[in-house]
């Protein structure tokens, strides 16, 4: 794809910008367009062949967004909104990476990225007052500011096996998934995991597949998507209301437009909550999310509703041995990420699919051929790889990143992240992040949220050039109020209580725990505007502003 403009000659690998953007999904391609338009002069650098982010990677069979179009699409340009057209409620990865795309053309920004490019280490130098960067492709950036969208899921996790280089059949990661088209005709398939990638993958494969073996460890509470075309009126009335909706979404807990209720589980008699429950079953798994209040703070109300679930899956799935294995136990609804699907369960019905419960027979070891279990080896031609994220706080430290006096990010997190707002480290000046670990993250619309980030670092940075200030970093009382908050919510909610990449227990030795923040989308960017409001008196300014040139 074509990269910066003036790019460096070999001779010349430096190059020095006001604001350096690592990652080019939603959230870095907002960055670059605002920064531009303050008049910065800016660099971003995206590993993956062009933008799009997660969705230029994960272009596995099914892969769908399980947020409403009208949820996951920007909202800061009308233009856009009313150029731009979808064809369904829940886009699917093609129509995400066009609109992508589209953006990305509509407001030229490809020609400030590199691509194919990923950054090796980043170093603030004190004496300059600036970031230091260096790429995999030798590049030297020298960078005012450095804001790093670098995604909660960008970071993709292989499964602890032993042999898995052994294997000699087709070796596919869901994360990774190749550019070219992949045929299961005739083959033996295996997946192995079954969140939400797994759930989207399995109906598919199953379609094409002669086996498919489901290799579960945790089964996923996932619901009916019940995706639907839209037709050209709704589409005409949507484009007539979006200022009205994106202002709804704004104030909303997730930063969203989903259905949600404020009824309380046990405000309704039994039988009222028994036909709440089968109409939002029978509508959509996103009505199902949002039909009680307090799923997320009442254990009670949380398990009822987790046994409903558990019933609609021993009415669909016919072999009464595999529905009980495809039942979540042992953790509440909707604490793991909870998932929409299109027939996951029906495919457990036909005769060529194998539900290979890993509790029960736990995998040992890949094979050349296949997979060993406790149960013995199942012979396959394809792995199909869907076992997640090093979530919310592994892509920053998947490369060096030093702030003053040379303390590492690395060393800052080995207890768990830590920050301010999610936005700011104390010891890191100039460093902000998009959807950073410790705001509400995966627990709001990632849209939204990249849009409000954004937003208010790129006023941060207008305050500071208009006041002719150098540098900016959260006070340490600030961020360890900010983190005694965050951990405060997070156990008043039962999304602490699931082994999930949301607590960070999918990663061997990561620290454990809920780093989210939880209070809600509009509560978190009140928090965030009275720090604005407030001259930014959380925050410590130094030195006076150098020029980038």
């Amino acid at each position: 794809m074509t990269a910066i403009e003036d790019r460096p000659s070999p001779a010349d690998q430096t190059m020095i910008v006001d604001a350096l953007v690592v990652g080019a999904g939603f959230g870095g391609m907002y960055a670059i367009h605002r920064l531009r338009g303050m008049g910065l002069s800016i660099i971003g650098v995206e590993a993956g062949g062009d933008v799009g982010g997660v969705w230029y990677w994960n272009r596995y069979p099914g892969a769908r967004c399980d947020l409403m179009c009208v949820d996951y699409s920007y909202g800061f340009s009308d233009e856009i909104q009313q150029e731009w057209t979808w064809s369904e409620q829940f886009a699917a990865q093609p129509e995400i990476l066009a609109y992508a795309n589209f953006v990305a053309d509509k407001l030229d920004l490809r020609k400030h990225f590199h691509f194919d490019t990923r950054v090796d280490s980043a170093t603030w130098d004190e004496a300059a007052g600036r970031w230091i960067a260096t790429t995999d492709r030798g590049h030297r950036i020298e960078a005012t500011y450095c804001v790093m969208a670098t995604g909660p899921l960008s970071i993709p996790k292989d499964p602890e096996f032993p042999g898995l280089a052994d294997f000699k059949g087709e070796l596919l990661r869901a994360a990774k998934w190749p550019h070219e088209p992949v045929s299961f005709k005739g083959k033996r398939v295996g997946l192995v995991g079954t969140g939400s990638t797994g759930i989207q993958i399995v109906p598919v494969v199953a379609d094409e597949a002669a086996e498919l073996h489901v290799f579960q460890r945790t089964p996923s509470f996932t619901m009916p998507m019940r995706n639907s075309r839209l037709e050209p009126d709704y589409v005409a009335e949507l484009k007539r209301n979006y200022q009205a909706i994106r202002a709804v979404a704004r104030a909303s807990h997730l930063g969203g437009v989903r259905p949600v209720t404020s009824r309380p589980f046990f405000s309704i008699t039994p039988s009222q909550r028994q036909r709440v429950m089968e109409d939002a079953w029978s509508r959509s798994g996103l009505d199902f999310l949002g039909m009680f209040s307090d799923l997320l703070t009442n254990p009670e109300a949380n398990e009822q509703v987790a046994e409903f679930v558990r019933r609609k899956i021993g009415e669909t799935v016919n072999d009464p041995i595999t529905a009980e294995k495809l039942k979540p136990r042992g953790y509440p609804i909707f604490a793991r990420r909870p998932c929409l699907d299109t027939n996951y369960y029906e495919t457990f019905n036909l005769p060529h699919v194998h539900l290979q419960d890993c509790l029960e027979h736990p995998i040992e070891r890949v094979t050349e051929k296949g997979i060993l279990t406790t149960a013995g080896e199942v012979e396959l031609d394809t792995l199909i790889l869907a076992t997640g994220y090093d979530g919310l706080s592994g892509a920053l430290m998947a490369f060096e990143v030093k702030g003053r006096d040379g303390h590492n990010v690395r060393e800052k997190w080995a207890g768990g992240a830590r920050s301010y707002l999610g936005l700011m480290m104390h010891g890191f000046p100039n460093l902000f992040m998009v959807c950073g670990p410790n705001g509400p993250a995966a627990l709001a619309n990632i849209v939204t949220l990249d849009e409000q980030n954004v937003n208010w670092i790129c006023d941060l940075i207008d305050h500071m050039r208009e006041h002719g200030i150098g540098t900016v970093e959260p006070t340490l009382e600030a961020e360890d109020a900010w983190m005694e908050q965050v951990f405060a919510l997070a156990e008043l909610t039962l999304v602490s209580k699931a082994n999930t990449w949301y607590t960070g227990t999918n990663v061997d030795g990561k620290p454990r725990g809920l780093i989210m923040y939880t209070g809600g989308f509009f509560r978190y960017n009140e928090t965030c505007t009275a720090v604005a409001q407030s001259g930014y008196s959380t925050l410590t300014f130094g030195r006076e502003l150098a020029s980038a040139r």
